[in-house]
């Protein structure tokens, strides 16, 4: 990147969904972004030896960031969401730099990328720190600061108790009665 001090902003904003699908074949767990409104679960559909049927969605949106002052556009096509540690296994990565982190006044969240794509193709460091550097920009960082840490320091995901950041019921008047684990 250019010697450019980014004052970043969201643009090419779309609202949707992140749809988690299971294969009851082979447990396998992969995610797309989809623009329909209510988008059905339950449906199940095959691909070569695999089952796949619609297990969740959460509401969410994706952005691209573009620099106020240079113009310089940063995609984030390939990310899925930001994952909030909970603390569930003492021996994860991602523990052991949250409890560093805290000491130092800084917050980590999970960037996590659409699976199973991301799993091999990680989403960068650098848009990592592209993230922590919008979030950062708009906080008074004497008080603390924001981290996006690689989802690929959780050694396995399916015994991860993390939460997705992500808003169940946005679009409906009345409240969620509670909140549930996505998977």
């Amino acid at each position: 990147m250019s010697g450019c001090q980014h004052q970043w902003e969201m643009t090419n904003i779309q609202f949707g969904f992140i749809a988690f699908e299971k294969c009851s074949y082979c447990n396998g767990v992969r995610t797309y972004f989809s623009v329909e409104d209510t988008p059905a679960l339950g449906d199940e559909y095959r691909e070569g030896d695999h089952f796949w049927s619609r297990v969740e969605s959460a509401q969410s949106f994706r952005f691209d960031l573009r620099c106020k002052k240079c113009g310089h556009l940063e995609k984030f096509y390939d990310l899925m969401g930001l994952l909030h540690c909970t603390s569930c296994m003492h021996d994860c990565k991602v523990e052991a730099l949250r409890q560093e982190y805290e000491a130092a006044k800084t917050w980590i969240l999970v960037g996590f990328g659409h699976l199973p794509t991301a799993t091999a193709t990680p989403i960068p460091p650098y848009k990592l720190d592209v993230l922590s550097e919008y979030f950062n920009q708009r906080r008074d960082t004497a008080r603390s600061r924001i981290k996006i840490l690689p989802f690929n320091l959780i050694e396995d995901f399916s015994l991860c108790k993390g939460e997705f950041i992500h808003d169940r019921g946005m679009l409906s008047l009345e409240p969620p009665e509670s909140r549930k684990p996505l998977l």
